[in-house]
């Protein structure tokens, strides 16, 4: 046992070398040199620098991360649109500027840029007028509205001319005056404007829905009223009151 203890004490000191002159070759032979186990510990210990560096590296980058997001959040919501339309209007003034120092004409050197696709979509798009984008607001609407019905007056120069020599300088009335109960429409204006009521109501009958009538369906009502009503009911509460309805149907009922 004692000479077990002292193998085991050389071993942990790294002597090759057995107390006693005894050795063994084949566990000389398994432990490695000293020098291989430096190369070891030193590979390992570059390995650890290695990922030490990646750390860290990775460590700045996610804090640059989170500052700049803090920075995009802190933003205004349309900043980047903004941007990007600062940004489009200095290149138009430096491409202004090279066209100016070469004495060129600057809309003409735009066009020879754009496609034949390009050219034919915008002309498209000038085409549309007053095109229905879709209801926003009532302001939009309403301003739609006031766009289409200007663009359908037609001046009549002779009533102008008639009503000039007539009023005069009150023609064009100012801050302080007072045209209450002054102004008599024509005849002609008044059938105008009957016609455009005329034509705004058909075109609004024309957009009501009118839900087809199902014959298969159940009669729960007396009248239109009672029906429209029980629709709204069943819209908010028949999937609480769906199973004691079917009980009621079947008698089951408690």
């Amino acid at each position: 046992m004692a000479e077990v203890a002292e193998v085991a004490a050389a071993a942990a000191r790294g002597c090759p070398e057995a107390p006693d002159g005894g050795s063994s070759g084949s566990e000389d032979e398994a432990r490695p040199s000293p020098a291989a186990a430096a190369q070891k510990r030193e590979r390992w210990l570059r390995k650890f620098r290695e990922l030490h560096m990646k750390r860290n590296e990775a460590r700045k980058l996610n804090h640059q991360e989170v500052v700049e997001e803090d920075k995009r959040l802190k933003l205004p919501p349309n900043w980047e649109a903004k941007k990007a339309r600062l940004e489009w209007e200095l290149k138009v003034e430096e491409k202004k500027k090279e066209c100016a120092a070469r004495g060129e004409d600057y809309e003409r050197v735009k066009l020879l840029e754009i496609s034949a696709e390009d050219a034919e979509r915008w002309e498209r798009k000038k085409k549309r007028k007053n095109p229905d984008l879709g209801f926003s607001d009532y302001a939009a609407a309403q301003l739609r509205q006031y766009q289409r019905l200007t663009r359908q007056i037609k001046p009549d120069l002779e009533q102008y001319e008639k009503l000039k020599e007539q009023y005069g300088e009150a023609l064009y009335p100012t801050s302080d005056s007072l045209l209450h109960g002054t102004h008599m429409p024509t005849k002609e204006g008044i059938d105008r404007m009957v016609a455009d009521l005329e034509k705004q109501i058909e075109k609004r009958e024309k957009y009501s829905r009118r839900r087809p009538y199902n014959d298969d369906a159940d009669i729960d009502y007396i009248n239109e009223r009672n029906a429209k009503f029980n629709k709204k009911a069943e819209r908010f509460y028949g999937k609480y009151t769906a199973e004691i309805k079917q009980n009621l149907e079947r008698g089951t009922a408690v």
